[in-house]
C-alpha cells in the first residue's frame, strides 16, 4: 500500500495544477498564473515546483498538491488523496476518513440499481406523460421506489449490506419507539442527486398521487448537505467556464425538461434558498450570470430578489424571471412553449436595478432625507470596491445617475466610515452634481438657526419648495433664538431636521474653550453673508427655471409671440448676470 508521500513523489504539482491553471515561467523553479480561487486580471498565483507548494499573493490561498485539489474540486482530504493516488497509479490504504464517504457513495449506487430496476410500470408511464424521452430518462438515471416497507432492506441483506450502512446513507428510517427500521422511499419516482463532481450523494423522491409529502429528500448525511448541492450541476457545469448563464429553477422535472430542450444550464436548489456556500462553489466553477426562473408573479420575484443573499449579488449578475404563461418551465415546455422560455430568459428583473428601484420607491428622492435613506439602503452592495465586482460597480453608476451625485464623491463617502455614520445635508449637497433649490433652502435654514435675527433680511416673498422649510420660516417670525424655533416643533417631525441642521451649523469640532468665542463670532459673520449668498442663489435658480419655461414656449408660439418671449428671455438673462456680478462683488 502506498502513502501520501508516495503519491506526492510520483506526481508533479505543476502538472496537477496545470490542469486547472495556465502556468508560465516566473523564475528558477517558479511558475505563475491567474488564481483559480478569486477573480483577478494579473497573475498573483505562484507554484514552487522545487518545494511542492503553491501560494496566491492576492487571496492568500496556499498549500501542497493535496490542498490544491481539495480546494479546487471541493473534496475532503481522503477523497483528494484517492483521486491523486488513482492518477498516479498507486493504491493507498483506506484511511484519513476516506472510507466512510466511499461507503456512502457505494451504498447509494446499490440503491440506484434497485430503483432503476423497478422503473418500468406506472413510474415510467408518468415520466413519459411529462414529455421525457427514454434517452433523457436514462441520462438522468431516473428510477422508482416500489410500495412496501422493506424491499430495499431485503435486497441489501442479500448483498451483505448492513442496516447501519443504509441508515447512515439516509435510505432507511428508524422508528424511535419500537426500533424497527424500514425503507425511507416508498411509492416514489426517484431522482438521483449527484454533486458537482458527479458523485452519487443522495436521492429525491416524488409521489405519483396526491399524498404528502409530495417530495422527499435524503436527510443530511456526511455527503448530502442540501445547502451545498444543486441538482443537475454535474451536467450544467460543462458550460460554466465560457461564462454561460446558469438557470436556477425550483424542481427536478424543471431541470430535466429544460436540459432535454437544449437549456443545459438549468439547476435546482434542494428546497433551500441559494446560499453563500452555493456562491463559493459556483464562482470557483466559473459561473458569472444567474437567472432565477420561478413560477411566481412579479411580486414574488421581487420578494426573491429582496431576500437574495448579498454574497450572491456580489459574485454574479443575477436576474429573476418567470414564464409569461404563468406555468412552471416543465409544463410550459410540455405545452410546446419553447419561445416563452426564451422570452423569460431574455427578460426579467435585474437584481442591481431592482434594488435601486425598490430603495427609491421606499424612500423617494424628493428630499435630502429620502436620498440619505436610499444611499444607506444600497451601501451593503456598493461598498465592495473590487474592480472585478461588476454588480457593485453597476450599482454605484446607477445610483449616481438616479440620485444626481458625483462618482468620485460617492466613492469618497463609501470609503469613509465617519461620513457613512453621519451623512449630513452638507455631505449630500457636496456630493450632488448640481445644487438644487431645495439644497439651497436647507442651507439657508441652517444659517437662520445660527442667528434667527437674519430672518429680517428676507423680503418674505420667497416661494419655498421644501414643505418643512416653509413651516419653519413661518414659525421663525419674531424668534430671538434657535430654542424659540425648536420649541414650536417639539415632538413634531420637523424637530429632528432642525436639531440636525443646528448641529451642522454649529459643529465646533475639537475647538478649545478659549477659541470657541472667536469661532462663534466668525460663524455669525459668515451666517449673515451666507444668507445674502443663498438668497441670491435662490433668485438665480428661479430665474433660470423661468428662462427654461419660456424657451419651451417659444417652440410652440407664433412668430409674433416668439419675439415677445425672446425679449423676456433676454431680460431674465441680463438679470441673472447682474445677480452674478452682485455676488462676485460681495464675495
Amino acid at each position: 500500500m502506498g502513502t501520501k508521500e508516495d503519491v506526492r513523489a510520483r506526481l508533479s504539482i505543476a502538472d496537477v495544477i496545470g490542469e486547472h491553471v495556465r502556468l508560465t515561467p516566473a523564475g528558477k523553479g517558479r511558475l505563475k498564473g491567474l488564481c483559480p480561487f478569486h477573480k483577478e486580471k494579473s497573475p498573483s498565483f505562484q507554484v514552487d515546483t522545487e518545494q511542492g507548494y503553491f501560494y496566491c499573493f492576492g487571496c492568500k490561498a496556499g498549500g501542497d498538491v493535496f490542498s490544491f485539489v481539495q480546494r479546487v474540486e471541493n473534496l475532503s482530504f481522503g477523497d483528494a488523496l484517492r483521486k491523486l493516488a488513482d492518477q498516479a497509479g498507486i493504491q493507498v490504504e483506506a484511511r484519513y476518513g476516506e472510507r466512510s464517504s466511499r461507503d456512502l457513495y457505494d451504498v447509494n449506487a446499490f440503491a440506484l440499481e434497485y430503483f432503476r430496476e423497478h422503473l418500468p410500470g406506472p413510474a415510467l408511464d408518468y415520466l413519459r406523460r411529462r414529455g421525457l424521452t427514454d434517452e433523457t430518462i436514462a441520462a438522468f438515471e431516473l428510477g422508482y421506489a416500489p410500495d412496501g416497507w422493506d424491499g430495499l432492506l431485503k435486497r441489501a441483506r442479500n448483498r451483505n449490506l448492513t442496516e447501519r450502512q443504509l441508515l447512515e446513507a439516509g435510505l432507511l428510517t428508524e422508528n424511535p419507539e419500537s426500533g424497527r427500521v424500514y425503507d425511507r422511499f416508498r411509492g416514489r419516482v426517484m431522482f438521483p442527486i449527484r454533486d458537482h463532481l458527479g458523485r452519487l450523494v443522495g436521492f429525491g423522491g416524488r409521489v405519483l398521487d396526491d399524498s404528502k409529502p409530495k417530495y422527499l429528500n435524503t436527510p443530511e448525511t456526511d455527503v448530502f448537505k442540501k445547502g451545498e448541492l444543486l441538482y443537475g450541476l454535474d451536467k450544467a457545469r460543462a458550460g460554466l467556464g465560457s461564462g454561460s448563464e446558469l438557470i436556477v429553477v425550483e424542481g427536478y422535472m424543471d431541470v430535466i425538461t429544460l436540459h432535454q430542450h437544449g437549456f443545459t444550464g438549468a439547476v435546482a436548489s434542494l428546497g433551500t434558498a441559494l446560499t453563500a456556500e452555493h456562491a463559493t462553489l459556483l464562482e470557483r466553477l466559473g459561473a458569472q450570470r444567474l437567472t432565477l426562473m420561478f413560477d411566481r408573479d412579479e411580486a414574488g420575484l421581487k420578494a426573491t430578489l429582496s431576500g437574495l443573499d448579498q454574497v450572491l449579488g456580489a459574485k454574479f449578475r443575477v436576474r429573476a424571471t418567470s414564464v409569461p404563461s404563468g406555468k412552471d418551465p416543465a409544463d410550459a415546455l410540455l405545452a410546446g412553449d419553447d419561445q416563452g422560455i426564451r422570452a423569460a430568459l431574455a427578460g426579467g428583473l435585474d437584481e442591481v436595478e431592482y434594488r435601486i428601484q425598490a430603495a427609491v420607491e421606499a424612500h423617494g428622492l424628493g428630499t435630502s432625507e429620502g436620498k440619505r435613506r436610499v444611499l444607506l439602503a444600497l451601501l451593503p452592495r456598493m461598498q465592495n470596491l473590487d474592480p472585478l465586482d461588476d454588480g457593485a460597480e453597476r450599482m454605484r453608476a446607477l445610483a449616481c445617475d438616479r440620485l444626481g451625485i458625483k462618482p468620485e464623491a460617492l466613492l469618497e463617502w463609501i470609503g469613509s466610515k465617519a461620513k457613512r455614520r453621519s451623512l449630513t445635508d452638507t455631505h449630500l449637497a457636496g456630493m450632488s452634481t448640481q445644487r438644487t433649490e431645495e439644497d439651497r433652502e436647507l442651507a439657508l435654514l441652517r444659517q437662520l438657526l445660527v442667528d434667527p435675527s437674519l430672518l429680517a433680511k428676507l423680503d418674505g416673498s420667497m416661494p419655498w419648495r421644501n414643505e418643512a422649510v416653509r413651516k419653519v420660516m413661518l414659525a421663525a417670525q419674531g424668534a430671538r433664538s434657535p430654542d424659540d424655533i425648536l420649541e414650536v416643533f417639539r415632538g413634531q417631525p420637523e424637530e429632528q431636521l432642525l436639531i440636525r441642521l443646528l448641529f451642522e451649523g454649529r459643529d465646533t469640532g475639537a475647538l478649545s474653550r478659549d477659541t470657541n468665542q472667536i469661532y462663534e463670532q466668525k460663524v455669525e459673520a459668515y451666517a449673515a453673508a451666507a444668507v445674502d449668498d443663498i438668497q441670491v442663489g435662490l433668485s438665480i435658480d428661479s430665474m433660470r427655471a423661468e428662462v427654461d419655461l419660456l424657451k419651451r414656449q417659444v417652440l410652440q408660439a407664433s412668430a409674433a409671440e416668439q419675439a415677445s418671449l425672446l425679449r423676456q428671455i433676454q431680460e431674465l438673462q441680463r438679470a441673472i448676470e447682474a445677480e452674478k456680478r452682485s455676488r462676485r462683488a460681495t464675495a
